[in-house]
């Protein structure tokens, strides 16, 4: 499959003949041309950018040294689109009213805003109505867990924050703003998030590797009186819940009967072991790199990894990720590529359950795995049964500032994971699809819907939302 998407600038002379060199060799490559763009034609020559998909990388040197093997070509540059397409950043700030007059600039600036900062001084609550912090989230991150690239450090991080606040924004109307701290120190990373909390309704911790991301949102929940959410952990077991109880009405089992076995005991793995307790499961068993989890187990532990020993595991079973799978009924992958082989998959019960998430490549791929498996999930979007976060967080949010929510709790994420499997209809539900689609706009607003409700009912909400329009989701 052709992936990686690259733009050929090329100058050559302008006679008859010399695209069709240029193409007949690009394809030869393998390489599969997309737009044929004319950038400036003089003096005999032409320059053209061609639009070729290639496998990877590698691949694409391949067809741009083919390229310029050709007599008379001048390649000018190669640039990767996905490059392009970040130059300048992806987000910006854009102003709600209008300021082309002298009576606008002092309107919303001195001195017409004096009076609006003596109300906020006089009555702090004031500052949800009449400043962004009522629908501003920031999106806090150290670089130090991303994605599957790992301790890539908080410039590296700056990209993919910006394209998760483009998400909050697209799918949900709320404003979002990266915040990349230089610094892995907990107590640093805590003190600054309180500091800057002022201005925001929400903060969501992103990408912050195991344990810490674990003592920064609890201390940040305890000391902050706006909601804060670990979209890696949380995000993740709400989208996994939702499926999972989709893909148990195929198989007809409950979560009380099944068992569980969770690959990957970092952030999302322990996030999706609490809730899925929370939602009945009673038999869960977490492995790691060591092998499965127990009491008693010294091997490789941490205070988090403690919990899920003290939780879990009802039979305290040991051994590895194979002998865990006997007899289980639920695999569910957030680890790594490939760990997850066909006898594994023999030893589960009939008509198993498999989440392979790891991503880019899953702990086996569908397509090995489709054979065994009644249901198979993973997080790419170039399969069936995406399990993508996006599902989640930028409804979840749109309900918890609309209520001003104090806090994110256990009944909110339920309600959110059981309004995104509520929208695949009895007649909709198959193998093929056990989750909605990231792009159905039914989402948000089913999810916001119900943690506004389950805000109300654990009385963590401070008001109570008007109607919202549609054009806002």
């Amino acid at each position: 499959m052709l992936h990686y998407n690259f733009t050929i600038r090329a100058r050559y002379p302008n006679t008859m003949g010399m695209l069709a060199k240029i193409t007949s060799a690009i394809s030869k490559a393998g390489g599969d041309i997309g737009a044929l763009d004319i950038i400036d034609i003089s003096k005999g020559l032409i320059t053209r950018d061609i639009s070729v998909a290639a496998r990877d990388k590698d691949h694409s040197q391949n067809i741009v040294s083919r390229a310029a093997q050709i007599p008379g070509i001048h390649i000018v540059n190669v640039a990767d689109r996905i490059v392009q397409l970040h130059l300048g950043g992806k987000i910006e700030v854009s102003n709600k009213v209008p300021l082309k007059t002298r009576d606008d600039l002092s309107s919303v600036y001195t001195p017409g805003v004096a009076s609006v900062a003596l109300e906020i001084a006089q009555n702090p609550t004031a500052v949800w109505a009449l400043t962004i912090k009522r629908n501003t989230v920031a999106v806090v991150t150290d670089g130090s867990a991303v994605l599957g690239l790992g301790d890539i450090g908080p410039l590296a991080a700056m990209p993919v924050m910006e394209g998760k606040c483009m998400l909050f924004k697209e799918f949900a109307n709320v404003d979002a703003w990266p915040i990349c701290l230089n610094t892995k120190d907990v107590d640093e990373i805590v003190r600054t998030v309180k500091n800057i909390s002022a201005g925001f309704g929400g903060i969501n911790l992103e990408d912050i590797s195991a344990p810490r991301c674990f003592e920064i949102e609890e201390r940040l929940k305890q000391e902050l009186d706006i909601p804060v959410f670990h979209d890696d952990q949380h995000g993740t077991a709400v989208v996994v819940l939702a499926a999972l109880l989709n893909s148990l009405k195929i198989v007809k089992k409950r979560i009380e009967e099944v068992k569980i076995v969770i690959c990957g005991v970092g952030a999302a793995g322990i996030a999706t072991a609490k809730l899925l307790l929370a939602a009945g499961a009673r038999n869960i068993v977490g492995c790691d790199r060591s092998g499965i989890i127990y009491k008693g187990r010294s091997e490789g532990m941490n205070s988090a990894k403690e919990w899920v020993a003290e939780h879990t595991n009802p039979l305290n079973i040991r051994g590895t990720l194979a002998d865990a799978l006997e007899g289980s009924d639920v695999f569910i992958g957030v680890s790594g590529p490939s760990l997850l082989k066909v006898s594994d998959l023999k030893r589960m019960n009939h008509e198993p359950i498999v989440f392979a998430m790891a991503n880019p490549v899953p702990e086996i791929m569908p397509e090995e795995a489709a054979p065994h498996a009644r249901i198979v999930a993973t997080g790419r979007s170039d399969y069936p049964n995406q399990i993508n976060n996006v599902l989640c967080f930028p409804g979840l949010f749109r309900g918890v500032l609309d209520v001003r929510a104090t806090t994110i709790n256990e009944e909110m994420k339920l309600a959110a994971a059981q309004a995104i499997a509520s929208l695949v209809s009895t007649r909709e539900l198959c193998e093929d699809h056990i989750i909605p689609s990231a792009f159905n706009k039914r989402v948000v607003r089913a999810v916001a819907s119900a943690v506004v409700k389950a805000a109300h009912d654990t009385q963590v909400a401070r008001r109570t939302p008007r109607a919202r329009p549609l054009r806002h989701l």
